[in-house]
């Protein structure tokens, strides 16, 4: 599992992101301290207090989460807003099992939410101060993603394509197996997860299940040429969640987009050998 932290400076105010199986967690603790920098905590945890807060928070966890406790979550929404009720990070947590916010300990601890969630805790902050967050994440990602696209296709990709054997037999077992009915209607709430199983038959847990006594994910093992399927499938899946497609329904015109692609990239293969 691949965990990365950086920074970003934002109006004198560093702010700290960790990057977690492709998802960026922003602290909560660091931009709360824009307001008190002294009690960073109460801030948060008057934020949570709000009906429209825990409204927002269970949303979120019901649309990204399946192993989400709504019961729970129907009991803070009922309390909510009365003189009595307090809410923290880590109650929230331990009682509906929420993903979307986190709580580390140690040197570079404190509380860190998904990005969605942390823009709106932004937002009750300040709205200007989300905006210049906004633009400071949005200037950091474009920067990830353009040294990515040198060292992805110059260094990672081409240090892992030496270890897999490409004969034919094993580039034909390259090729995704179409997805049954049972499968296309199961819904995976990591739109991560909905990538691996249209390309590679499993979801990222399965994978580790599997491979317990590998470093890394599925994605580091992958074979150059699922790689640049896996680049264009991203493509198409955002432009198909803005159209609005089901999920089911993408997975299946992934899947479908995967098989064809790896049996083109497979009869083609001197292409790729090309870009050793």
């Amino acid at each position: 599992m691949t965990k990365r932290q950086t920074k970003i400076n934002v109006k004198g105010t560093e702010i700290a992101i960790y990057t977690f199986e492709h998802k960026d967690y922003i602290s909560l603790t660091d931009i709360a301290k824009y307001r008190n920098k002294e009690e960073p905590f109460s801030i948060i945890n008057n934020w949570m207090r709000s009906r429209s807060t825990i409204d927002f928070l269970g949303l979120w966890e019901k649309l990204n989460n399946s192993d989400f406790k709504p019961i729970e979550f129907e009991r803070f929404k009922m309390e909510a807003g009365t003189n009595y009720f307090v809410l923290s990070p880590k109650r929230w947590i331990e009682s509906t099992n929420a993903i979307g916010i986190t709580s580390k300990s140690g040197r570079y601890g404190g509380t860190f939410a998904h990005q969605d969630i942390a823009f709106e805790f932004a937002s009750w902050i300040s709205p200007e101060f989300k905006l210049y967050i906004l633009k400071e994440f949005q200037r950091l990602k474009s920067d990830e993603n353009n040294r990515l696209k040198l060292e992805w296709n110059f260094q990672r990709t081409l240090a892992k394509v030496n270890y897999h054997i490409h004969t034919d037999a094993i580039k034909e077992n390259l090729i995704p197996q179409k997805l049954s009915k049972k499968q296309i209607s199961f819904i995976y709430a990591n739109e991560a997860d909905v990538l691996n199983i249209a390309l590679f038959g499993k979801t990222a847990k399965e994978w580790r299940d599997e491979n317990p006594d590998k470093k890394g994910n599925i994605r580091d093992f992958a074979a150059i040429e699922q790689l640049v399927v896996l680049s264009n499938m991203e493509s198409i899946n955002a432009m198909l969640v803005q159209q609005g497609i089901s999920q089911p329904e993408r997975l299946k015109q992934l899947n479908q987009l995967a098989i064809t692609q790896m049996k083109s990239l497979v009869k083609h293969k001197s292409s790729i050998k090309k870009i050793k």
